[in-house]
């Protein structure tokens, strides 16, 4: 599907649909609205009269006037204008982008919303719409018969101002690629695992890299025996599909230096059975969505072309699959670490901290300026935070800083969790120098980060548990129930706000 922008009348435009945003309480049609109204004969205005549509957030309404450009004109209310924020920009245009095409639409022609009463600057409100557009669209159907309706073939952001549809272009252009980036991240996360091994998600990897302008090595048996990386090797075992340890670089862009770096690891575990701690039966098909760091690295960089960086950006995956074979980790096992620390494995299911570990101690080696990981790593932040929010785990207060004000622009939430070094003691072993799993149910996600914080030492880091948001249970108006590409916006986001910095 492609996302332009025109210039020209949206009233007179010809489409399968013409979609309006309507802000409640706002009995006077202004701009392009009042121009559809027209061209329809009235038919909006009247509905509005009759109080049949209000403009309450994401209500929606077709209409099939006689005298419009196009076949339809779809309502969506924008909410109170007080409360209007890009975020619900972004939802109602998924809104739009979804009714148009489940109504077999075809094309769909829109216009900025937010950039005129509403307040919002034009050119941030033409990427909102642009992403929110692509992001409600999506559905994964490649492994259905039916398919539904068929996807819209273009969205048109509509601009009766010449100078300002030059201006909203670019911005468009960049927020449709970061929607297709989380639909990439999406796609990863639907594929059964029988059909993404490790093996496969190094492939992807050089795909991506391939499309970007990146590089991409993928470690596998004797390098990554050479390299000491016990825990990722150990997690693997039991599987008949070997380990895989990724790394994605793409250098800086024009100007930049070489010798910056930010590194980003996304936990890539493409089934996870729990071991031989093994899981209920209950919901394990979704594990295939275990990788969903992974995804989300990936998706990053499928769109980083986008986004000019004066540093290197390094993506690290430690990908396995934890299945109970014959050679599997047994509880009660040691590893030994990359940096080489040893963890008694007391739990089987407690898999992705052991990738991350060894993911960790090569990111060292870049001395990067930050790191940050995402991992879908406990069911415990779900119970902490529901599927709103991921948890935000670090020491460093600017650091936390620069990713809230990520999270606020992209609408990817996150909530900070704890990180005193008290937890740290509920995780010695009486064997190793830790355990993996300190056996307890309280706090579980922040003994889980507090594991990390061991390896991650002397780093700028933070860490983002995103299980209780990388699978939404329900549909929304900009990600349909199922893995939800989490992440890939909120570091594309940082990205872009850490280049623009000073003395970046």
């Amino acid at each position: 599907m492609d996302v332009v922008v025109r210039r020209g009348d949206l009233g007179a435009r010809r489409a399968g649909a013409i979609a309006i945003g309507v802000l409640e309480g706002e009995r006077a049609l202004t701009g392009a609205a009042r121009a559809v109204d027209r061209a329809s004969r009235g038919a909006i205005s009247a509905l509005i009269r009759a109080g049949d549509f209000k403009g309450r957030f994401l209500e929606t309404a077709v209409l099939y006037p006689i005298g419009a450009g196009a076949r339809r004109v779809l309502l969506v209310g924008l909410g109170p204008k007080a409360e209007l924020t890009e975020h619900r920009v972004r939802m109602a245009a998924g809104q739009m982008a979804r009714r148009a095409r489940d109504l077999g639409a075809g094309t769909l022609a829109t216009v900025v919303h937010g950039a005129g009463r509403g307040g919002l600057d034009p050119e941030r409100a033409a990427q909102v719409v642009a992403e929110g557009s692509v992001l409600g669209h999506y559905r994964f159907s490649s492994y259905r018969a039916e398919r539904g309706r068929p996807p819209l073939r273009r969205i048109e952001l509509v601009e009766f101002d010449a100078a300002a549809a030059r201006r909203m272009k670019p911005a468009a252009e960049r927020g449709a690629r970061w929607g297709e980036a989380a639909c990439l991240a999406r796609d990863l996360a639907s594929i059964p695992g029988q059909d993404l091994t490790p093996e496969d998600l190094g492939e992807r990897a050089r795909q991506v890299a391939r499309a970007t302008g990146a590089t991409a090595r993928v470690l596998a048996g004797a390098q990554l025996e050479r390299l000491k990386m016990g825990a990722l090797l150990g997690v693997g075992r039991g599987s008949a599909n070997p380990p895989r340890f990724i790394v994605l670089e793409r250098a800086p862009s024009s100007r930049g230096q070489a010798s910056r770096t930010v590194v980003v690891i996304g936990k890539g575990v493409t089934f996870d059975t729990g071991g031989i701690s093994l899981k209920p039966r209950e919901n394990m098909h979704k594990m295939k969505y275990d990788m969903s760091g992974a995804a989300a690295v990936l998706g990053l960089f499928s769109a980083l072309p986008t986004v000019p960086h004066p540093f290197r950006v390094v993506g690290l995956i430690p990908a396995a699959e934890n299945m109970p074979g014959g050679r599997a980790l047994k509880p009660g096992d040691v590893v030994r670490a990359m940096d080489g620390t040893t963890i008694e494995v007391t739990n089987t299911d407690a898999e992705g901290r052991l990738l991350l570990a060894d993911a960790l101690g090569y990111a060292r080696r870049y001395r990067p300026e930050t790191v940050i990981d995402l991992a879908t790593l406990t069911g415990a932040i779900s119970i902490a935070l529901g599927h709103l929010a991921a948890g935000l785990f670090t020491a460093d207060d600017t650091l936390a800083g620069e990713l809230a004000a990520a999270s606020e622009a992209s609408g990817e939430r996150l909530w900070r969790m704890p990180l005193w070094d008290e937890y740290a003691a509920e995780m010695r072993s009486d064997t190793a120098d830790l355990v993996n799993s300190a056996g307890v149910r309280e706090g579980g996600a922040v003994l889980a980060a507090a594991f990390l914080k061991r390896f991650a030492r002397e780093l700028r880091w933070a860490h983002l548990d995103i299980a209780s948001t990388a699978w939404s249970p329900s549909d929304r108006p900009h990600e349909p129930r199922g893995p939800t590409g989490f992440g890939v916006r909120l570091l594309l986001e940082w990205i872009s706000r850490r280049a623009g910095a000073p003395g970046a």
